[in-house]
């Protein structure tokens, strides 16, 4: 029971990992400029699905946005096009930065399981010696 918890709880852990990763990337890159019309950055999306032969759940793909991108007209920066415009990822930096504080909430979380599930298994070995 003691070592299925943290197992479970250890998946939380890289599903939630893997989020902070790409949330990290997301906001790095929220400024990150292309001519328009040129392929650009585009947020990442982590998924994941509960196991299917263990329990927990595990991340299935890092999924890019289809999200067409902001269109800023600057007719002096360097990658503006003929109408002045510079094309930047559609990334909204508020909501990514609500949703690092989730995941950094869960990935917490999960650790506190591991943690507690570690002193009790602790506890149990020294009644046992008692």
């Amino acid at each position: 029971m003691t070592f299925d918890t943290i197992g479970i709880a250890g998946t939380g852990l890289t599903a939630h990992r893997k989020w902070l990763d790409a949330l990290s990337d997301n906001i790095a890159n929220v400024n990150t400029a292309t001519p328009a019309g040129q392929d650009m950055f585009r947020e990442k999306l982590v998924t994941v699905a509960a196991g299917d032969r263990s329990p927990g759940v595990y991340v299935t793909g890092v999924e890019r946005s289809t999200a067409a991108g902001r269109l800023v007209h600057q007719p002096d920066h360097p990658y503006a096009d003929e109408n002045g415009y510079v094309q930047y990822p559609n990334v909204d930096l508020g909501e990514q930065m609500s949703m690092l504080i989730l995941a950094q909430r869960g990935y917490q979380a999960n650790a506190a399981v591991v943690d507690r599930a570690k002193t009790s298994y602790e506890a149990a070995l020294q009644i046992g010696r008692g």
